[in-house]
């Protein structure tokens, strides 16, 4: 009755289920399966923009921090549509929908054949991929991000004021819910990626990867719209961000107005909106933006938690996932901060904090992230430190300006080879371990029968067989660079006198003649058999191979069918594999999930309890708003910065965030601890004697402002382009 009263349409009451209103179900299904979908694609995220799309390191990072910046950017626009004009449900529904549409999008982009004519297993027209790619990105980030505001929020309505505990239950199975969908999503989409598929030719399997996020993004809407029945719909009832943003403008507007020195100062320039704005407003303003102030060093804290899906998945690319009882994918390294979140919470809530209690340490919420900051900063010094040793084991590449060679005695018996000035032996049916570099020309004379001038082509690798009878080597063009995705580049080398067939699995090397090599094949890791044939006979090899290695197989003159067969075959390492094991990338991880902990967790909590009650959703969006700018710096960063090695790249980012970190911690110490509640109990009733005399001074502050008019009528002109001015600003 009250509620008809004050003109508000009266809760209905919802069916329950031990306690719970059955809706709240639909929700956190329909969480769980959004929370998979979003994290399931960009798990695999950047390694589609490096291999299937075929962008550089750096340009898919930039792509990459854009996506992420862009969904946090458009919870706020979200938020405003919900409250201002369609509602909750409705905003969820529709933005929803364009989600789904999103996701689909992107799965149709990476089907290699719909522009493969040729059949080769490469696009033929990368264009149509990348334009798809981006349009299925910016609608996933206008939907992931407009619904994200409106969730939990819808879900905290269904509840009635007497469902105080009901409702606190609810957000943990809410906040379990996006813990479980994004360590599940994490784990499969990259076995997804893993699997090999295709119409004409099988590559890896992006479109799966893509489409299986699709498909739960298309039940959680089909969900969400079955338990609408059931729903408690609030109406929209305006948005607070407005009134604040409003309330801002109007006192900057207003205060540039009365910037002339006839004008008495006040205390704050959140004052000068008195005039159209009621105290508490501004008092509740003037203590948002005080915590707001504090927020503006946060980005960098961001700026390198985030690449873990990004700087930190390519790290891993190059990296042994051989864990023995299983092999893990680089993106699937991303499944470590999920788990940690979900150990470390409870034993640093529950043993951490007190024991820093009972030790009598004041551990306030802002001397907590500034913790997190350097353990973050630690965290990338950590990383740095990884991409030293991994360096260090990576094959140096010839550049633009030299090239390089390698030889293989196909002789049973030692040769001497002279290049230059420069003389070695090589052994019978072996190579030189390293390739040898040359500025383009070289002298090669084989057991001093006579000198022959050598030519290479700059920037590449060559591998020189030499062979009986020949003085001459045979030259074939090596691969310059590491195999894609952790696979092993392989071929074989014809020694035998005559054409020999060789396949692994499904794979066929084709027939290999006498003195010849065959090109190269991708294979995964694990234990190869390769069968070699002839027309009449066969020889199985067998080898075990790691992650991004090369090898040439020499099958050399003297091998013969039968029985041991494969002792005679001879590997040659053109790439070794990579030997740092993935295992290193916990101690960076564990650094920066601790961070998270003592960051986000306390940085959230710290929010809530400095802002006004009708105002945490303003400092909401202002806390998202830091992660999208923290990716916007990384975007800067990969781009604008031009160092040669990336350990140096995370030495830049770590140092950054220790200047921050001091920043933030003197601005911490500087800052008052404040009771919202407390400022808001004294608005609550208002005296009459002072809302007669605020009355009284809002009119003489009206005849000031009508007499200074009257005084400036002459220069009307000069008035409204210092109005333009302050509007621009």
């Amino acid at each position: 009755m009250a509620d008809r009263e004050e003109g508000k349409e009266p809760r209905k009451k919802s069916a329950t289920v031990c306690g719970f209103p059955i809706s709240i179900f639909f929700i956190v299904v329909n969480e769980f399966c959004e929370r998979f979908s979003y994290y399931g694609m960009r798990a695999v995220l950047v390694l589609y923009f490096k291999y299937f799309l075929r962008w550089d390191d750096d340009f898919a990072t930039t792509i990459y921090h854009t996506f992420v910046a862009l969904c946090y950017l458009t919870p706020i626009l979200g938020a405003i549509v919900a409250d201002s004009w369609l509602g909750k449900f409705k905003t969820i529904v529709y933005l929803s929908i364009v989600y789904t549409l999103g996701q689909v999008v992107l799965a149709v982009s990476a089907i290699h054949d719909i522009t493969d004519a040729n059949r080769d297993g490469i696009p033929d027209n990368m264009t149509v991929h990348v334009a798809l790619s981006m349009a299925g990105l910016m609608l996933i980030a206008l939907g992931t991000g407009g619904i994200k505001p409106c969730v939990a929020a819808f879900g905290g309505d269904q509840f009635q004021d007497h469902q105080e505990k009901q409702r606190s239950t609810f957000f943990s199975i809410f906040y379990l819910s996006i813990n479980a969908g994004s360590l599940l999503s994490t784990v499969i989409t990259p076995i997804l990626r893993a699997q090999e598929c295709g119409i004409y030719t099988q590559q890896k399997c992006y479109s799966l990867a893509f489409g299986v996020p699709a498909a739960l993004m298309v039940v959680a809407l089909i969900v969400f719209i079955v338990g609408s029945g059931m729903y408690i719909k609030t109406p929209p009832q305006g948005n607070i961000m407005v009134k604040v943003c409003s309330c801002i403008g109007f006192a900057i507007k207003n205060r540039f107005r009365h910037r002339a020195a006839e004008f008495p100062k006040r205390t704050h320039w959140m004052d000068w909106s008195e005039e159209k704005y009621d105290k508490l407003l501004i008092a509740q303003v003037k203590m948002v933006l005080k915590v707001l102030f504090l927020y503006i060093p946060l980005p960098m804290f961001w700026a390198l938690f985030d690449q873990q899906g990004s700087r930190w998945t390519l790290q891993a690319t190059t990296m042994d996932g051989n864990f023995g009882f299983l092999i893990i994918q680089p993106d699937q390294m991303q499944t470590v901060n999920p788990i940690l979140i979900l150990v470390l919470v409870p034993i640093v809530e529950s043993a951490i904090y007190p024991l820093i209690a009972k030790c009598k340490i004041n551990f306030t919420p802002l001397r907590r992230m500034t913790v997190g900051m350097l353990f973050a900063a630690l965290a990338f010094i950590a990383a740095a430190l990884v991409q030293i040793q991994i360096d260090e084991t990576l094959p140096k590449f010839p550049s633009s300006t030299v090239g390089q060679v390698k030889f293989i005695n196909m002789n049973n018996k030692l040769v001497a080879v002279t290049t230059g000035t420069d003389t070695f032996t090589l052994g019978a049916f072996a190579a030189n371990e390293e390739y040898l570099t040359f500025d383009k020309t070289f002298l090669l004379n084989v057991e001093g029968v006579v000198d022959h001038k050598i030519t290479l082509v700059n920037g590449s690798r060559t591998t020189m067989v030499i062979v009986p009878g020949m003085t001459v080597p045979i030259p074939f063009t090596d691969i310059t660079a590491k195999p894609e995705q952790g696979a092993n580049a392989i071929r074989f080398f014809n020694g035998f006198g005559s054409v020999l067939n060789v396949t692994v699995g499904s794979l066929n090397f084709g027939d290999i003649v006498t003195n010849n090599m065959s090109d190269y094949v991708a294979l995964q890791q694990g234990s190869a058999e390769f069968k070699i044939r002839s027309s009449t006979q066969e020889c199985v090899y067998s080898q075990d191979l790691g992650f991004g290695s090369s090898y040439t197989l020499i099958i050399p003159p003297t091998f013969a069918f039968g029985a041991n067969c494969e002792q005679s075959i001879r590997p040659v390492v053109d790439i070794r594999p990579n030997i740092i094991h993935m295992a290193w990338q916990i101690p960076q991880y564990f650094l920066i999930t601790v961070g998270e902990v003592v960051f986000s967790v306390t940085g959230l909590e710290f929010s809530y309890s400095q802002a006004p009650s009708n105002m945490k959703s303003v400092l909401q969006a202002g806390w998202l708003l830091t992660v999208a700018v923290g990716n916007i710096v990384v975007l800067i960063v990969a781009e604008a910065a031009t160092l040669p090695d990336q350990w140096a790249e995370y030495i830049l980012f770590a140092s950054l965030l220790l200047v921050v970190c001091f920043i933030f911690a003197v601005m911490a110490y500087f800052y008052t601890y404040i009771d919202p509640a407390k400022i808001e109990a004294q608005f609550a009733h208002k005296d009459p004697e002072e809302e007669e005399k605020r009355k009284s001074v809002e009119m003489t502050r009206k005849d000031s402002v009508e007499h200074s008019k009257e005084d400036r009528r002459s220069s009307d002109s000069s008035a409204n382009e210092e109005e333009t001015k302050q509007t621009r600003i």
